[in-house]
């Protein structure tokens, strides 16, 4: 089993490493997704790129990248800490693309998927609570609200499984709120940060992720181009 689980997690990097948004726009459009919009490798930016019909099968391959790698790890029978690192490394794979100079998207939807195949209510209680403030335009916040919430919902939520099998889920809901938090944190400044101090610029990407609290300036001033991966509001949490 230990080849096997190898074998897995490799597979799982270089499947969450396979670049769904800037694959279609350089084949449908011709573009560099990383040089339009908000210069994310994502779905929303596929969306922002002008494209609804392409910008759905995306997300539904972003989702999918992530929930086959679990489904297959539970199908060789592994156990509930393996499973979580075969998801992990998928959302890594997305995040840190090889193929693209490890440079990607936010995981967000890669995130959903390998939720979803380890607790399916788990998952679509968090589908729910990051869209609860899509109405004012909060996707981000509720996205942050809803990784905050993953251990915590996981620990109640995966009743199926024992108490030995839990702790390995929550613990890896820990590992994927981590590194989504951390993802938005990390991108390089913009010329709308230069004067935000460092703390500042902190808050506002964890809560808005965004480097101003502004979102009309942010909007209307675009995001960086293919030197940044910073992304604009409601199109950022892919």
């Amino acid at each position: 089993m230990v080849t096997e689980f190898v074998l897995l997690v490799i597979g799982a990097y270089l499947l969450g490493s396979v670049p769904a948004a800037y694959l279609v726009a350089r084949w449908s459009r011709g573009i560099d997704i990383r040089r339009v919009g908000s210069g994310n490798v994502g779905a929303a930016n596929v969306l922002s790129a002008g494209s609804k019909r392409l910008a759905v099968p995306v997300a539904i391959f972003d989702v999918g990248k992530g929930a086959l790698m679990v489904w297959v790890a539970q199908l060789l029978g592994l156990g509930a800490a393996q499973q979580v690192t075969v998801g992990v490394l998928a959302i890594i794979g997305h995040n840190w693309s090889v193929f693209l100079r490890f440079r990607g998207g936010r995981g967000v939807f890669t995130s959903l998927g390998v939720i979803t195949i380890l607790c399916p209510w788990l998952g679509l209680m968090i589908f729910v609570l990051a869209y609860s403030l899509a109405p004012f335009r909060q996707v981000a916040l509720g996205v942050l609200l809803a990784y905050i919430s993953l251990p915590f919902f996981s620990w109640f939520l995966c009743v199926p499984l024992g108490i030995e099998e839990r702790l390995p889920i929550m613990l890896g809901m820990v590992a994927i709120a981590t590194i989504g938090i951390f993802r938005r944190i990390i991108v390089p400044k913009t010329p709308l940060s230069a004067s935000v101090s460092l703390g500042g610029l902190v808050i506002n990407r964890i809560l808005f992720d965004r480097d101003i609290r502004d979102r009309r300036t942010w909007i209307s001033q675009g995001a960086p181009g293919a030197d940044s991966d910073e992304e604009s509001i409601d199109q950022q949490v892919y």
